[in-house]
């Protein structure tokens, strides 16, 4: 039996969703003051938009944009996750369609 799944349901690397991969994304960023503090300034997010709002598929995505932008994180948040920097770049992908 085939089961197509909707993209955003798809499991990325050993099965973790978008959602998931960019959950683990902000926790690699808030480990680090300096870059959680230019997550804020650069995002325009709060502290109390990431606490209400972690179910939102564009606060999620805005935290995979933030790496995509600075290559340095990205590819260091992915070697971190154990992931592909495109594993990132797809799941942000995902969670804007």
């Amino acid at each position: 039996m085939l089961t197509i799944l909707n993209s955003s349901e798809s499991p990325g690397p050993a099965g973790q969703t978008p959602e998931n991969l960019a959950l683990a994304a902000l926790g690699w960023i808030l480990a680090d003051q300096p870059r959680a503090e230019r997550l804020l300034d650069l995002t325009g997010l709060t502290p109390d938009i990431l606490r209400d709002r972690l179910d939102d598929r564009s606060v999620l995505a805005a935290i995979l944009e933030f790496l995509i932008n600075h290559e340095p994180d990205l590819v260091a948040a992915a070697e971190t996750l154990q992931v592909t920097p495109q594993n990132l770049v797809s799941a942000r992908e995902s969670l804007t369609r």
